[in-house]
């Protein structure tokens, strides 16, 4: 198999048939050695029915469900787990990013890089909350990150087997893929395109699934809030040394003046800086506890079309 497409659906039955419809169109150039692979994450509508649908349509469609919802990019990780393509195109089910990218991105891998990835120069059909979060995550991740990860660039990007066995080698659960393919290193290369909106349905990252992105984006690449942790717990202590400074001289100068209102500032500041510090290092611990659990990523309930050299049962303890 030359390409595999991978494309994690959470409750995407209104976009599955524009969906297939591009990428068959997009892949037509290589129909006879291409794949696309449908993972279904835990849907609560008909998607895998309309995975199953579009399966019967088109012989190159595969499916994949999920015993239970994982995450976006766990599903992206199943779904890559079961690719058997040398190249692999990755996207989003809601088509904001563009199948029709993939001829551009398989003439630049022909070039001789190991990874291209989309960089979206424009954000269609986004609130300006949106795009200046987006615009503000990036830029605060490589400044605090110990690997450059590629600004305003999300899943949609193509790569070679190499690349993706290496990523695939990374036993950690809180995965973060746009982080893991740059730190993997080898030839990358940026198109730049811009993200049309949905084409159906509401988006599946909402601001709390952001905020939780965000920080295993954080803690998965750098130490950094680690350190920040130390060193508000260093001017924690120098700001109480100057206080101490102050209550001596004003105890000296008879100067003191009784009042709650200082005595409950100086309390809530040390202490908000102490469980500031406590939940960073907790954060850290967790995932110390989850990665030595060493529980499988996921479990597939049910698959259909094409041959699976992947079984099930194989993903389940690869992961």
């Amino acid at each position: 198999m030359l390409l595999s497409v991978v494309v994690p659906c959470m409750n995407e039955e209104d976009s599955l048939p524009a969906l297939v419809e591009r990428l068959i169109a997009a892949t037509d150039a290589w129909s006879d050695d291409t794949e696309i692979l449908l993972v279904d994450d835990g849907s609560t509508d008909d998607t895998w029915d309309g995975i199953c649908l579009q399966s019967q349509k088109h012989p190159r469609v595969r499916g994949l469900k999920l015993s239970t919802n994982r995450g976006h990019q766990v599903a992206l990780t199943a779904g890559l787990m079961a690719a058997t393509g040398e190249r692999i195109f990755m996207l989003d089910a809601d088509l904001q990013d563009p199948p029709e990218l993939l001829s551009d991105m398989m003439a630049m891998m022909d070039r001789g890089y190991d990874v291209v990835y989309g960089r979206r120069s424009e954000r269609k059909g986004e609130s300006w909350f949106k795009k200046l979060t987006a615009h503000g995550f990036y830029r605060i991740l490589n400044r605090l990150s110990d690997v450059p990860i590629p600004n305003d660039t999300g899943d949609f990007r193509l790569v070679n087997r190499r690349v993706l066995n290496a990523v695939l080698d990374m036993p950690e659960r809180a995965r973060f893929m746009r982080g893991m393919f740059a730190w993997a290193g080898f030839r990358q290369i940026g198109i730049e395109y811009v993200r049309d909106p949905r084409v159906a349905g509401e988006t599946k990252y909402p601001m709390s699934k952001m905020i939780r992105l965000a920080f295993d984006a954080l803690s998965s690449f750098s130490i950094k809030p680690l350190q920040i942790a130390t060193r508000l717990a260093f001017l924690t202590l120098i700001v109480a040394a100057l206080m101490l400074v102050y209550v001596f001289w004003s105890l000296i100068l008879y100067n003191t003046v009784a009042g709650w209102a200082s005595t409950v500032l100086v309390i809530s500041f040390f202490s908000g800086i102490q469980l500031l510090t406590l939940g960073i290092m907790g954060e850290y611990l967790g995932r110390l506890y989850i990665e030595a659990k060493g529980r499988p990523l996921f479990f597939i309930d049910e698959q259909v079309g094409g041959v699976v050299e992947n079984t099930p049962e194989t993903m389940s303890k690869q992961a």
